[in-house]
């Protein structure tokens, strides 16, 4: 790789009014339903693909006063890459110097790069759009970029053909691409040829085949007899021939089909199988393709550099297949952009390359891991959050506790404060285990997702609370992260408790605690005698007796609690079941989110 697309900016298409993304080779974007993920990638095909034969008056941004903006406008630019890694000035190679000619354009530094624009406005004279591409001098500083002059001398004719941007759709299926010449793999198929002596071959042994399925039929026989009935009208000159297979090499695309299974002799044309095969195999010709495009220009002595999208390759694939393909999709030739919902590919991305996309107050921001983190702070998080907690990356906000108590009740806390479950907002609670709160913050609040952690308060004299207070101070100092009010919050429960000692000292919990201890340990029995006698001598215990009962059983009790508020919430007021510190969390949330 001797270039790469690092940065991108789009202002005025589709629901993005501005923003800039910088790009790796890999990039993975992520982000909830209509945060922008698509707009990026179509925005990007605008520039650089052929997305301008789909351009529509609805791809243009619509702002808060329902004004329809006239102008769309794409940046990109194109860096040279220093391979070898001895330093600046980092200079296109030979190849690339000749294909971009006079537009590439250098920094202070030295680094060479280019830049191009696409603009786009609708045509009030003529109708539909017009759609211009130009080399900018410059690349100008984020905030005065649109301003930017272009020059009618530098505006570009047509596109680069060794940058091409492929999109491969959400909605693909090779079983319906392979009747489409303008799908890949019908480009793959329009580019088989043989030479005059290899079809003269080929077309000997079809023929063979053909009169072999003939004779070997009889009713291919009968049919063949009944059609040399023509004769009448040819003057008795016409032959009927019968090709079950086609006669003409070059006809032999149209019958293509592609046969998939786990042995040759148990194979199954694509329509047959599931769409999860008919998509993975529609993503693989992409790759054929690609490979075939890159050959050719090689041969031709030409440079090329394919920028391949995918949306949520993992549309209709099981867990190890997702992860087989997104192995396959980042290995490919060019630079690879891929959005996706699947928690199972957030295990294996490395978390440099992911992208956020966060839509705040109409507008779209783009977040990614901060640059101050060192290499310590990325592998504790790609070890302790990604590996095993990768739903996180697609989450409005995180409820962060300390143990698996708080993970479960705390959800059916907030069902009863709202009447709706947390996943229904797309709000996550996570145990940390511990006071292992760091790598959590640190993503969450890096890719701007919202983080509120709710800690326990016990330990002398406050310790934990002061523990957590100067773990938190170390993150800003460590990280540079300035933990907003808008993406972080923290409160504690009251002092000396821990999530057991909460529940107890709220007073009002103790019929739902005593209900949840006796399921725990009547182990869900329908014996009535046993469970009223369960209950009374439960009902009977102290409150430090309740207390031993619910830490010794922590790990069973949580579950049946959860259970009893979860199915109950009617029996009480809103809020009656919800500890302050909770309360505190959910109206953050309630202002993060707008539930």
């Amino acid at each position: 790789m001797s270039i790469l697309v690092d940065k991108v900016r789009i202002a005025g298409f589709r629901g993005i009014a501005e923003l800039e993304i910088t790009l790796p080779r890999v990039t993975v974007l992520i982000g909830t339903n209509n945060s922008g993920k698509t707009s990026v990638i179509k925005a990007m095909q605008l520039a650089l693909g052929d997305y301008s034969r789909y351009l529509a008056e609805e791809d243009f941004y619509i702002d808060a006063d329902d004004n329809r903006i006239e102008s769309i406008l794409v940046d990109v630019r194109v860096v040279a890459m220093d391979l070898e890694g001895k330093g600046k000035p980092v200079l296109f190679d030979d190849e690339w110097a000749e294909h971009f000619g006079d537009k590439i354009q250098s920094e202070a530094d030295g680094d060479q790069f280019l830049a191009l624009r696409t603009k786009c406005e609708q045509d009030k004279i003529k109708g539909g759009f017009s759609i211009t591409r130009f080399a900018l001098d410059r690349w100008p500083d984020y905030p005065n970029w649109k301003s930017e002059a272009t020059k009618h001398k530098n505006q570009l004719r047509k596109r680069f053909d060794a940058l091409p941007f492929i999109s491969i759709d959400a909605q693909r299926d090779i079983h319906q691409e392979l009747r489409e010449k303008s799908s890949f793999i019908g480009k793959v198929l329009s580019s088989v040829e043989y030479d005059k002596a290899d079809i003269t071959k080929l077309e000997e042994l079809v023929k063979a085949v053909n009169d072999e399925a003939v004779e070997k039929s009889q009713p291919l026989q009968d049919l063949k007899e009944h059609l040399e009935q023509l004769n009448q009208s040819f003057q008795g000159s016409g032959e009927a021939e019968i090709t079950p297979f086609p006669k003409k090499i070059r006809d032999i695309s149209k019958q293509f089909t592609v046969h998939f299974g786990d042995q040759a002799n148990n194979s199954f044309s694509m329509e047959y199988h599931g769409m999860g095969t008919r998509s993975w195999a529609s993503m693989l010709t992409v790759k054929a393709f690609v490979e075939l495009t890159g050959k050719n220009h090689q041969e031709e002595a030409k440079p090329f550099f394919p920028l391949i999208a995918a949306e949520e390759p993992e549309a209709h694939l099981h867990p190890n297949a997702q992860r087989t393909l997104y192995e396959q999709l980042s290995n490919s030739q060019g630079q690879v952009i891929v959005s996706t919902h699947s928690p199972y590919l957030a295990a294996m991305i490395d978390i440099k390359d992911i992208r956020s996309l966060i839509r705040y107050e109409d507008r779209v921001r783009v977040n990614s891991l901060t640059a101050k983190m060192n290499p310590e702070d990325i592998n504790i998080i790609q070890r302790e959050v990604m590996r095993f907690r990768g739903e996180i990356l697609f989450s409005r906000a995180v409820i962060l506790v300390e143990g698996v108590t708080e993970e479960q009740i705390v959800p059916a806390m907030f069902e009863h404060y709202y009447g709706c479950s947390t996943f229904s907002k797309g709000i996550n609670c996570v145990s940390v285990a511990g006071h292992n709160y760091a790598p959590f913050i640190k993503m969450g609040c890096s890719l701007g997702i919202p983080i509120y952690v709710v800690s326990d308060n016990d330990g002398k004299e406050g310790y934990t609370k002061k523990k957590i207070e100067a773990q938190i101070e170390n993150i800003k100092n460590d990280t540079g992260l300035e933990l907003r009010s808008d993406i972080f919050s923290i409160s504690f429960l009251n002092l000396g408790n821990d999530v057991e000692a909460e529940l107890i000292n709220s007073l009002v919990l103790r019929e739902e605690i005593i209900e949840s201890l006796v399921l725990t340990e009547t182990k869900g029995t329908s014996n009535s005698h046993y469970l009223a006698a369960k209950t009374t001598e439960i009902e009977a215990l102290d409150d430090e007796s309740l207390l031993e009962k619910m830490r010794v059983s922590k790990a069973s009790y949580a579950g049946f609690f959860a259970d009893v508020i979860t199915r109950n919430p009617q029996n009480r007021v809103k809020g009656d079941l919800v500890p302050e510190a909770f309360k505190e969390a959910f109206k953050k949330i309630e202002e993060w989110v707008k539930l």
